[in-house]
């Protein structure tokens, strides 16, 4: 058993799970204008003959602080963006002045931010585990590779406390996140 391998790959599994969580977060609308919102849409474009994501077929701009605008790098593709925008999970309606698309953000309630800080703690746990369940994947190889004598108890435990210290890392980068994005939703 290559240790220094075995303990990236530990690594390399939470570090995912800590991205995932940090990418969802950001596609939590705010009432604050970011293109990050929509940065997973993906638009059919007829002319080019496949879907691919906004970003790279328009430039997203936040030129005020609850207003973003696409402007497409094709000007014939402005319909397809615009109902791409319409059909997303968004809530925002798109204004197209025929070159430029606005996105205006609207204020959020009270009772919408709660709502988001559920689903972002929803988020947040929902790493924690994945964090946790590449801990359990890390722990049941090191117990594969004791039972088999491939490293010795020592550095069995030695390489337990590795895994914990590398979880702990994770499941604090998560928490950091969360609480970043609940002050974030919270703040009028």
């Amino acid at each position: 058993m290559d240790v220094d391998e075995f303990l990236l790959e530990t690594e390399d599994s939470m570090q995912k799970a800590a991205d995932f969580v940090s990418h969802e977060m950001s596609s939590i609308r705010t009432g604050k204008a970011s293109p990050a919102l929509v940065d997973s849409i993906n638009v059919h474009v007829e002319s080019y003959g496949s879907s691919m994501p906004l970003k790279q077929i328009a430039l997203i701009s936040t030129p005020e602080p609850r207003l973003l605008t696409v402007q497409a790098h094709d000007p014939t593709i402005v319909p397809d963006i615009e109902r791409a925008l319409k059909e997303s999970k968004l809530g925002i309606t798109p204004m197209n002045d025929g070159r430029l698309i606005r996105l205006p953000i609207p204020e959020l309630t009270e009772e919408r931010r709660k709502d988001l800080v559920k689903v972002i703690r929803d988020m947040a746990e929902q790493g924690r585990v994945r964090v946790r369940a590449a801990r359990k994947d890390g722990m049941d190889t090191l117990k594969a590779a004791l039972k088999d004598k491939e490293i010795t108890e020592d550095s069995s435990r030695d390489l337990e406390g590795e895994v914990q210290k590398l979880t702990d890392k994770f499941v604090k980068t998560i928490d950091e996140h969360l609480e970043a994005k609940e002050k974030d939703v919270m703040t009028v």
